[in-house]
Formats: structure tokens, C-alpha cells, sequence
């Protein structure tokens, strides 16, 4: 078959792989053009600890206190899935450090759960850009503190 006969012949899925990715691409270009950084809102002091503690530690490179912010068998994502339980999370953040700031969106608790949706950056950066966003499904710990049952982040880079 001729070079110009197999072009003709794939030309049809060519064409039909572009048209397919357009809508991807005009979706993240909206996405991108309708971003809007959301405000910050004031947590009740028991749950603001939790986002307090967590960069203290952060910031102090302690994967150990990052770690006993969680419950023992909390989970935190990572690329390949999920990483459950103390020891796993103090390996997870290991490489922990920086100046990260937390800041939080929205909130609810009830009875013994709650969770806290926010967004997170890095150094005086942060006052201005979100480098990511987060989602704390928190549980009460038998001592009568928040614990983090489940942290759900991302990084807003494409």
C-alpha cells in the first residue's frame, strides 16, 4: 500500500482524535479562565490547630509529629494510591520541610467527624498563590482532639 493510501486510510482516526481532544482542551482552558482564588474563612479553634500543628511540623521537617496528627490507621494519597497507617505516613513524609501555610475554605463538623476543604502554599508566595488544594477528613481522637483520618491534596500545576 502506498504511503499517500495509508494516509487516507488513518486520516478518518486522525481527524476524529482531534476533534475528540477539543473538548478536553476548551474544558482546561475555561477551567483556567473561570479560577478564581477563594477566599480564606476562619476555622473554630479546634479545628485550626489541626491546620497549625500540621505546619509546624511541616516546616520543622518532623514526619514523626506529622504523623501523630493522624489517627493510626489514618491514610494519605500519594501518586500511586493510597499510604495507611502511622508508619507509612512518617516514610511518606520523611522529605517533609518548608514554609507551608494552610489556609482553609469551607468546614463542617458533627459529633465525632469533620472535615476541612483548603488550599495551600508556600512562603510569603502564599498570601497570593494557592500551589495546591487539600481535603482533611478529620475524626475525634479519644483524648478529645481532631485527628486527621484521611488527607486528600493535589498540586494546581498542570
Amino acid at each position: 500500500m502506498s504511503d499517500q493510501m495509508m494516509l487516507l486510510r488513518f486520516r478518518p482516526v486522525f481527524l476524529l482524535a482531534s476533534i475528540l481532544s477539543l473538548p478536553l482542551i476548551s474544558i482546561q482552558a475555561q477551567d483556567a479562565a473561570t479560577y478564581q482564588r477563594l477566599p480564606s474563612i476562619d476555622l473554630p479553634d479546634e479545628l485550626d490547630r489541626v491546620l497549625r500543628d500540621y505546619e509546624v511540623a511541616w516546616e520543622a521537617g518532623d514526619s514523626t509529629g506529622l504523623a501523630a496528627l493522624f489517627t493510626p490507621d489514618g491514610f494519605v494519597s500519594s501518586r500511586f494510591g493510597w499510604i495507611r497507617g502511622t508508619d507509612a505516613i512518617v516514610g511518606k513524609y520523611a522529605n517533609a520541610g518548608g514554609d507551608l501555610r494552610l489556609r482553609s475554605h469551607a468546614y463542617a463538623s458533627d459529633d465525632s467527624v469533620a472535615y476541612i476543604i483548603g488550599a495551600y502554599g508556600y512562603g510569603d508566595d502564599a498570601a497570593t498563590v494557592d500551589r495546591g488544594k487539600f481535603v482533611l477528613a478529620l475524626r475525634m481522637g479519644p483524648n478529645g482532639t481532631w485527628l486527621i483520618a484521611a488527607d486528600l491534596d493535589n498540586s494546581n500545576r498542570p
